[in-house]
């Protein structure tokens, strides 16, 4: 049988004040609208550089509408606020059925977000049937982040219009990044994270390759994998076997000259500070980045490990080797422990290596990646701040700076 969809008629009204702001003008709008069978279906307010912008749509009885809008001009006279008010009948369309579109979340970062960038981001998305909804910034610095409340038909595709804004994004210098909206963005949620050139600003490896003398030798097998002449379990054991020798103490001195990638404490600390989870997985080496893992209050770590023999490197691994197979198996393993569902998940890294990481997670992120990586990462981050992670994730800067002061 057919469900059956009914119509009836709402009267609304949307209210807009605007002019210099001043303290208690939320309070005393809704203070004049209180005595009034009303009901709030929406409400916004804006204030740049000393201007406020508030708008509110109240749904009401048309009887009252000549009183609240008397005084409504009163209270904008007594404020030295202008006040636009606009009264329509609606049809509002109620449904036993599922909705007829699908509510996204997109969120675009930018050094110098410049006007015609956003025209392109928008015509994207009308291309797609697509209709921004809301939007508001999040930050100011050092980037700025909007965030799009948009809708599209259930009949478009969701990947398609994320390929096409991923498209624009790279011809555009910008980073951008599209997810489901609604509550279960703000519900808790895991980031796993790639170590070498992604929460740290170095390669271990090639560290490793000058203390023992083979710098040359471990670049070349580098690129012979990038060329797709070795994988990278073949690249790694490889290039582990020419570290024969070295010296555990080599691997202390290694540890001092490791730099996190800035943004990665505020990274952490805000996640932690909002109840997510953040966890390492590294085709790197617990002997050198293990103790920076438990310094940093990590809640989940997975990387390779050297062997060592009477105080010097064998050139082997132990145990299974964390590859891009492994990593993407990680990430679920630890979803399932924290018991958030995969499209709750965050993975972020800048290799090939990361890429089955990345599909598999619910937002996937290549931090200043190849463009190889980004063409296949559902979200890319091209500035040297890991911290713009959270931008992606609708956190805003007010958190953000709460986390760090707490830190203090």
């Amino acid at each position: 049988m057919d469900k059956q969809v009914s119509h009836h008629s709402t009267f609304t009204g949307l209210i807009l004040l605007s002019g210099a702001d001043a303290p208690g003008v939320t309070q005393s709008l809704f203070e004049s609208l209180s005595p009034f069978a009303i009901t709030i279906l929406d409400m916004e307010q804006v204030v740049i550089r000393g201007r406020l912008i508030l708008t509110a749509l109240i749904e009401l009885d048309p009887a009252h509408a000549d009183g609240i809008e008397d005084d409504l001009v009163e209270l904008g006279a007594k404020l030295g606020l202008d006040v636009a008010i606009d009264f329509t009948d609606i049809d509002r369309l109620e449904s036993t059925g599922p909705s007829q579109s699908k509510a996204l979340q997109l969120v675009v970062l930018a050094k110098e977000l410049k006007p015609h960038a956003i025209a392109k981001i928008a015509a994207v998305i009308n291309g797609h049937k697509g209709n921004v909804e809301r939007f508001r910034r999040t930050a100011a610095y050092p980037l700025t982040a909007i965030e799009f409340d948009i809708s599209i038909p259930h009949g478009e595709s969701e990947s398609d219009l994320q390929r096409d804004l991923a498209e624009l994004a790279l011809a555009e210098g910008i980073d951008l990044a599209i997810e489901a909206g609604g509550l279960n963005r703000r519900s808790k949620r895991i980031v796993l994270l790639d170590m070498d050139s992604t929460f740290i600003q170095q390669e271990v490896i090639d560290l490793l390759a000058e203390d023992a003398g083979v710098g040359a030798q471990v670049k070349a097998i580098t690129e012979r994998a990038m060329r797709g002449e070795l994988d990278f379990t073949q690249s790694l054991t490889a290039r582990t076997e020419l570290l024969a020798g070295l010296t555990e103490e080599a691997l202390v001195g290694i540890r001092s000259r490791i730099t996190l990638t800035p943004g990665a404490r505020t990274l952490v600390r805000t996640l932690h500070r909002l109840g997510h989870k953040v966890g390492i997985v590294s085709g790197g080496f617990t002997n050198v980045i293990a103790d920076l893992v438990e310094e940093m209050g990590l809640d989940y770590f997975q990387a390779n490990t050297l062997e060592v023999v009477n105080g010097k490197l064998s050139g082997k691994i132990v145990g299974e080797v964390v590859d891009r197979a492994a990593k993407a198996r990680f990430l679920k393993e630890f979803a399932d422990k924290e018991g958030v569902p995969l499209s709750q998940t965050i993975a972020v890294g800048d290799g090939a290596n990361d890429l089955d990481m990345l599909k598999a997670a619910g937002l996937g992120i290549a931090f200043n990646a190849k463009p190889a990586v980004k063409a296949e990462a559902s979200a890319s981050i091209n500035t040297p701040y890991l911290d713009a992670i959270l931008y992606l994730m609708g956190i805003p800067r007010e958190e953000i700076e709460a986390a760090d002061r707490e830190a203090l």
